[in-house]
């Protein structure tokens, strides 16, 4: 017989899916990678690893990169793949310079993020206006800005005094920031080399050392980019164009319009970003100078979920091992042998942790292998020292691959009107 009273409902079950991280624990991983960093240089000797002048050469090589990233995440977040960004990237820099040397580099970046919204009006009109494949549109996009620019270096840069057809002249030097004092004391703590107190001065030093006033502008895009399409009305219209264009339309919502403007925007962030590498890294343009960084740019995004902020940790990572090439370069990239085996070893007490048996036995077995490769070396090959930056972003891409959702609609065809 019924006791005639009602069961109060359970509380909703916790959603399956991963927890979000909260602000304690990513200051928790943050404390306890930069605990494993400084006890790797200290074992190892190589107290360049987390020095200012590396940070700073570090924050110099993610500034590009991260900026094609977010040129990357403005276009596919409205539904648009970019692979154009190494074109853009390119008229980036032929811009920047042209205009740089002979106008100043300001206006320099104002010419060069030019060129690179051309080269994202272009894809738009491409891919959005004639629905053209989008991989086929960005790699057309990369050959013609290389057969562009170097056809007009041929009478420009070629002409010009200290300059060539594949070489602009000397360009100015953008302000560059030091904040007295306080630069010169982390230095001296930093050369202390202290247990985790000298790698934090040294990261805060770089922060604080001839930093260019442009990268201070490209660090803030970074967080504005989030407010912009995350808390505003204007980025949830364009974020809804690349999750279901269709619903996007019935609501009113002008598809075409927010894919023109996000892909030009894209093209003129990656566009800045090549300028940033004329003006700012070299002080010159230089025919190829890109480097294959607007794809790289593209990997960091990915790496980032299509979020600003995973995309510029995937951009400061690919920055910090090319710096380590360029200043340590083998006892440098030996000492990582040992960082990357410390996390193996992390990994596999991890998955023992969730009882998967399997993954933490080829864990662990890597690990090994790479305390030989530690133990038994000085240094590593210098192939394996150029390849470092590359295979670092392979790695973290694999890894990180069960975690991402690309937005629904990116790449997709799509007609005004389709939904009618």
């Amino acid at each position: 017989m019924s006791t005639g009273t009602v069961a109060k409902p359970s509380a909703a079950p916790q959603s399956a899916g991963r927890r979000k991280l909260t602000w304690p624990w990513i200051l928790l991983i943050v404390a306890g990678g930069l605990a494993l960093f400084s006890l790797v240089r200290v074992i190892s000797g190589a107290d360049d690893l987390t020095s200012v002048g590396q940070v700073s050469g570090a924050l110099q090589l993610a500034v590009p990169i991260g900026l094609a990233g977010l040129g990357g995440l403005w276009a596919e977040r409205a539904g648009v793949v970019n692979i154009g960004l190494e074109g853009m990237m390119i008229l980036g820099t032929w811009f920047g310079a042209w205009a740089g040397y002979q106008w100043g580099p300001w206006t320099g970046v104002a010419v060069g993020i030019l060129g690179g919204a051309i080269g994202g009006l272009l894809h738009a009109i491409i891919t959005v206006t004639f629905n053209v494949n989008h991989i086929v549109s960005g790699v057309a996009i990369n050959i013609l800005a290389v057969g562009f620019t170097r056809y007009l270096s041929n009478f420009t840069f070629g002409e010009a005094e200290g300059g060539s057809s594949k070489q602009s002249p000397r360009i100015d030097q953008i302000t560059q920031i030091t904040i007295p004092g306080l630069s010169d004391w982390l230095q001296d703590l930093q050369q202390k080399h202290w247990f985790l107190i000298s790698d934090i001065a040294g990261i805060l030093g770089g922060l604080v050392t001839n930093l260019s006033l442009l990268t201070v502008v490209a660090i803030l895009l970074i967080p504005g980019t989030w407010w912009l399409l995350w808390r505003t009305s204007f980025g949830l219209r364009l974020r809804s164009c690349g999750e279901n264009p269709v619903a996007a339309e019935s609501l009113g919502v002008n598809v075409y319009k927010y894919k023109y403007i996000a892909v030009t925007v894209s093209g003129g962030l990656a566009g800045l970003g090549g300028a940033f590498l004329a003006i700012v890294a070299t002080g010159i343009y230089q025919e190829g100078q890109t480097g294959g960084r607007g794809y790289i740019g593209l990997a960091a995004m990915i790496f980032g979920n299509w979020m600003p902020g995973g995309m510029a940790m995937g951009a400061g990572l690919f920055g910090f091992t090319d710096s380590l090439k360029l200043r340590g370069g083998a006892e440098n990239v030996h000492a990582l042998l040992l960082l990357v085996a410390l996390l193996l070893v992390i990994a596999t007490l991890w998955q023992l942790y969730k009882k998967k048996y399997v993954v933490a036995g080829v864990s662990a077995a890597f690990s090994a292998g790479f305390f030989l490769w530690y133990a038994f070396t000085d240094e590593v090959p210098s192939q394996f020292v150029d390849a470092a930056p590359y295979v670092t972003t392979l790695l973290v891409l694999a890894l990180s691959a069960q975690r991402l959702r690309m937005p629904k609609a990116d790449g997709l065809p799509y007609r005004k009107g389709q939904g009618k």
